[in-house]
């Protein structure tokens, strides 16, 4: 794993600033420092919430994102707020030349991650979207295996994302609102899954879904939501992604193939089954980590590796390995199978990146 600091000992020379301090803030900032980047400034909306992350970690507080931009001296920013935000946060971080990590997804439309991908591109930073779940185990593992033809001709991928969150989860207006959030169940919790299959077996051309709006909560979006799939390369899957489904199963990814199957349950790789298989073994392991009723019960590994990737990327002007294009892929699959919901049609998805 690339680390964020020189020789041991000496001080980080990646230097990492906030904007937005709750939720999974806190995971980026353990992963931040288990790798050695300095956790060096911070800013939230909500002084107090600021001010405690900034004790916690170390970190100077700023009372507005302007300011963090303006004068903490930090190599890149991280966007842990809710995706309404992020164009203005790639703006600031355009102006004061700093590379810009967001959270997922990565805007609420598609006009305005677009956007984002062009104000960084003119500015020359590293736009990137966090994917964590590229830097599993099972998802590296299996990227080269398909790659190396080891499950043959990919017939099937499909996602099952079959959570349960409560009605507490739900209790801010923002939280499952098409303003604040995009969408429901699909673009919060199931859009990780979205981008596997999109890395793994490519783009998909054709959608066809389904939805329940406030099937259980009192949420404006879905919170259940069925798709079939059509992949450029030919394949068929189905997504699935629920916060209704009590209590709660790990998120599942099954992938079947012309020489065998494989089957990701969590973040682990649970089922291999490959005929005359050779090559490196899979990695089998069934302790999967899941956010399926409690969304911080995730492993902090892949966020190491992703964080790291990204500061290699900013230090070395390569393209991070989860782009703001990425994310701009998964949120157009994301919001073509909103259309099909919304419209009741089959919907065809152009291979148009911006």
């Amino acid at each position: 794993m690339m680390m964020c600091g020189n020789a041991a000992g000496d001080k980080p020379n990646m230097r990492v600033g906030f904007i937005g301090a709750s939720g999974i803030a806190g995971k980026h900032a353990q992963a931040y420092r288990n790798i050695g980047c300095e956790i060096a400034a911070v800013t939230d909306r909500t002084e107090a919430r600021g001010r405690k992350f900034a004790d916690a970690w170390g970190a100077q507080f700023f009372a507005s994102p302007e300011q963090l931009c303006q004068i903490a001296d930090v190599d890149f920013i991280d966007v842990c707020t809710f995706p309404g935000y992020r164009l203005a946060a790639v703006e600031l971080g355009a102006n004061a030349h700093k590379h810009v990590l967001v959270e997922k997804p990565m805007a609420v439309d598609l006009k305005t991650a677009a956007r984002m991908i062009e104000v960084a591109r003119e500015a020359g930073i590293q736009l990137g979207a966090v994917s964590q779940h590229r830097f599993d185990d099972s998802t590296l593992f299996l990227k080269r295996a398909i790659a190396a033809g080891r499950l043959g001709r990919i017939l099937e991928a499909d996602a099952y994302v079959k959570w349960h969150r409560t009605d507490e989860y739900y209790a801010r207006p923002v939280k499952g609102s098409w303003a604040g959030e995009g969408g429901g169940a699909l673009i919060g919790q199931g859009i990780h899954q979205v981008d596997v299959l999109l890395h793994l077996i490519g783009a998909v051309d054709e959608v066809f879904g389904f939805w329940h709006l406030g099937a259980t909560h009192k949420i404006e979006s879905e919170d259940l939501v069925n798709a079939v799939l059509h992949y450029a390369s030919g394949a068929t899957g189905v997504i699935q992604a629920a916060t209704a489904l009590w209590p709660g199963y790990p998120e599942r990814i099954e992938i079947h193939g012309t020489k065998g199957s494989a089957i990701v349950t969590g973040d682990q790789l649970t089922t291999w089954d490959v005929r005359d298989d050779e090559g490196e073994p899979a990695p089998i392991s069934h302790k999967a980590k899941s956010g399926a009723s409690d969304p911080m019960a995730i492993s902090l590994t892949p966020f190491e590796r992703q964080l790291a990737d990204f500061a290699e990327a900013c230090k070395t002007g390569r393209p991070p390995a989860s782009s703001g294009v990425d994310g701009y892929r998964a949120l157009q699959l994301v919001k073509s199978i909103y259309t099909s919901c919304a419209e009741g049609r089959k919907v065809q998805i152009a291979p148009f990146v911006p």
